[in-house]
């Protein structure tokens, strides 16, 4: 069992997969963060879609009971073309998810696009790029690397998460004018 202060703050980060999820937790304590542990769930052996289901709520929720993390932050699934996969997807990030709200835990889902975007300044960087940047910012050492990108891959979540925090909502933007003066008629008129 981990042990936190008050200031520190632990993000989950989950990369859903049928076959493979990954996992990755940050501790973040002000501005800075150092990797908690990284790592895959392998689902490859399960022989029914259903066994895999149960298997990643049952491991979603034991890292939860272990590292009591405050946030989850999730990866969207990317949209394919193949309706089976994508239904697959789906119900394996649900199921992570459910594990996370079944302990109160916030959940907040990012693009991959975006996470690639935050971590590297490129939204089309590749899976190596994003690990190779979060090894130097994060200092992990080779031997610490997961050699299996599914867990970069949540760290990255976990990382774009921790970017995010403390950030205000983006202001509601307007088309034009006309757009700015009519969702403001009620303070431009007194």
């Amino acid at each position: 069992m981990l042990n936190k202060s008050k200031a520190e703050k632990i993000v989950l980060g989950v990369d859903p997969g049928t076959n493979v999820m990954g996992y990755g937790l940050l501790r973040v304590v002000g501005n800075k963060t150092d990797m908690i542990c990284m790592g895959v769930i392998e689902l490859k052996k399960y022989p029914s879609h259903y066994l895999k289901l149960g298997k990643i709520f049952e491991r979603i929720t034991s890292i939860i009971d272990s590292y009591h993390p405050d946030e989850m932050a999730i990866e969207a699934p990317f949209f394919g073309k193949n309706v089976q996969s994508m239904l697959k997807l789906g119900r394996a990030q649900g199921v992570a998810i459910c594990a996370a709200i079944q302990r109160d835990i916030p959940i907040t889902e990012y693009e991959p696009r975006k996470i690639k975007m935050a971590i590297t300044g490129n939204g089309a960087a590749s899976k190596e790029q994003v690990a190779g940047m979060l090894q130097k910012m994060l200092h992990i050492s080779k031997e610490e690397m997961d050699v299996q990108m599914d867990a970069t891959d949540a760290l990255g979540a976990a990382y774009c998460h921790f970017l995010q925090m403390g950030k205000p909502e983006t202001e509601k933007k307007f088309s034009s004018w006309k757009d700015f003066a009519v969702k403001n008629a009620d303070k431009i008129h007194k």
